[in-house]
């Protein structure tokens, strides 16, 4: 199942990010590469791939994404901050239009206090500058469905960022308040005539 959804989602966003001209790049830990792969899996995924990071050490984090070592030190590998420095990191580093970054905790060793197996954290971020975070707790199911899940959720952030603040319905609703705004500003005039009045008895 989650073989054919990532197909299924890579091609879709592939096709998306063709039509909207965005390039992606990957900084990927737990998932080792698999994102990179499942999208270059696709013919003519050069056309959107730029690149993968594959950060599996604090080291490399540091060293290929920039993620401050006191990020590291602070939050640990799998965290919050860190996977959102990687996306941001990926994405200054690549100079592409998207990125996404994974960090977690695959299993079936490697748990803390507080961080079971199965904490996967996601980011991705644009270069318009929105950011998302996501956190999952998919369980101890088992380290390669652990894995294949966290491929699914990233194509599925990158494909949400890809469709973004979209193109077309924004000179609709501009042109819907455009409509209004003579509406809205006739009115405080109005109110601003009346407010006046009074105020000259009183001077």
């Amino acid at each position: 199942m989650g073989g054919s959804d990532a197909r299924a989602l890579s091609r879709s966003l592939l096709d998306l990010c063709r039509m909207r001209k965005l390039t992606i790049a990957t900084a990927e830990s737990c998932t080792g590469g698999l994102v990179a792969g499942a999208l270059t899996d696709i013919p003519g995924s050069s056309d959107v791939i730029d690149r993968g990071f594959v950060t599996y050490s604090n080291d490399a984090k540091r060293a290929m994404l920039g993620v401050e070592a006191s990020t590291l030190t602070n939050f640990g590998a799998v965290s919050k901050e860190t996977a959102t420095a990687m996306a941001v990191g990926a994405l200054e580093r690549a100079g592409v239009d998207l990125a996404v970054a994974i960090t977690g905790i695959a299993g079936p060793g490697g748990a803390t206090p507080g961080k079971p197996v199965g904490l996967v954290h996601f980011a991705v971020a644009a270069r318009d500058g929105r950011i998302v975070h996501r956190e999952h707790r998919f369980g101890a199911i088992g380290r390669t469905a652990v894995r294949q899940r966290s491929v699914v959720e990233a194509l599925r952030m990158l494909m949400d960022l890809a469709r973004g603040p979209k193109a077309q319905p924004k000179p609709r609703r501009a042109t819907a308040a455009t409509r209004l705004r003579p509406r809205v500003t006739r009115s405080p005039r109005r109110h601003a005539v009346k407010r006046r009045t009074p105020r000259s008895p009183r001077g």
